[in-house]
């Protein structure tokens, strides 16, 4: 027997009835033999992991911009906690592991550097807007291996494309938000648990804030400490997925809104906080500017690895480009085509 049909054997006796099955899925947008040793969600998962665009999260920003402390988190740890989080929950609820690492690995993959100040910067210079979500999908199905694409399955674009909450319900407003699969849904929640809880400990890190800052009601029913808070959020969502019958994954009612509650207070006091938003406005500049001179000279871009898809407008191209970019390539190539540089005599 083919290793692959062993596994997907496993699955159909070990996960629930309510899980995503490798076997069933919608498939991959250009048909392709299949892997002799791993499922299709196991390949997924691989493609995204040896994918450039998931390598270059280790130097885009989190919360804070180019720390040069060792301990605070980047984009790629930040999806590395998300999914480890949404796995633990996964097994808990015998869903699809493979399938919830696929999309929590590449849920972030089209993130700009500087974080969400460079998605605000880009989304005012690009003409229609820009947005990290549709900026994964465009890494995925286009960008990645110099415009082929990773030809990923059905589902895990699925759960990439509707991972995003921004400052919206948790829950999703209706059911048309919500992945369609429960493990895309799992990834989505897996998401905020992550980043309200380490983007709180980097900020007390960082002497932004400071643990008894935190309203005092919200460390009381979430916990005092980072594995407390997370240990309360991942326990509620299994507990309450289960109790659900598996209709949709979810937090309770409560916990949902104490969650809001601490990112609503994150929003206000730690990523709106001067100290932040001081560098991201410095940033936020150095990406305008860059826009700008490569809406002038777009032909230099192929000289920095741009990549250039046939009938798309500059400003997409130039897009693509900066999204791309780590913090430290944007600041570096910023310096070399504005600064003075240094005489070199021959």
């Amino acid at each position: 027997m083919i290793i692959r049909q062993v596994i997907e054997s496993t699955e159909s006796s070990m996960l629930c009835k309510f899980a995503c099955h490798s076997r069933a899925s919608k498939g991959r947008q250009v048909a392709e033999d299949a892997c002799p040793v791993r499922s299709l969600f196991q390949v997924d998962r691989d493609r995204v992991l040896h994918s450039k665009a998931f390598r270059r999260l280790k130097y885009k920003t989190q919360v804070f911009l180019a720390p040069e402390g060792d301990h605070y988190r980047t984009r790629l740890t930040h999806t590395l906690e998300v999914s480890q989080i949404a796995r633990t929950m996964a097994r808990a609820l015998r869903l699809n592991e493979d399938l919830t690492e696929a999309i929590a690995l590449g849920h972030d993959l089209g993130h700009t550097p500087f974080g969400h100040a460079g998605e605000r910067a880009l989304a005012e210079l690009l003409p229609g807007g820009f947005h990290h979500v549709n900026q994964s999908i465009r890494v995925v199905e286009k960008l990645e291996k110099d415009g082929v694409g990773l030809n990923l399955s059905w589902e895990v674009r699925d759960g990439i494309l509707r991972h995003s909450k921004g400052r919206g319900a948790l829950m999703g407003r209706s059911r048309k938000e919500l992945p369609a699969t429960l493990e895309g849904q799992l990834v989505r929640l897996s998401d905020v648990i992550a980043y309200v809880n380490h983007d709180l400990d980097d900020a007390i890190r960082g002497g932004v804030i400071s643990n008894s800052d935190v309203p005092s009601e919200l460390r009381k029913a979430l916990g005092d400490s980072n594995s407390q808070r997370l240990n309360t959020m991942i326990t509620d969502l299994i507990e309450t997925t289960l109790a659900g019958g598996y209709d949709v994954v979810q937090l309770s009612a409560t916990v949902a809104e104490h969650v809001s509650s601490l990112r609503n207070w994150l929003h206000i006091n730690v990523y709106r906080a001067a100290v932040v938003e001081d560098e991201f406005r410095k940033a936020s500049r150095v990406l305008r500017e860059l826009f700008a001179y490569f809406v002038e000279n777009p032909q230099e871009m192929m000289a920095y690895d741009g990549y250039r898809g046939t009938g798309e407008s500059d400003e997409i191209v130039i897009t693509d480009f900066l999204a791309g970019m780590t913090d430290r390539y944007a600041m570096n190539l910023y310096q070399k085509l504005f600064f003075p540089q240094p005489w070199k005599s021959l």
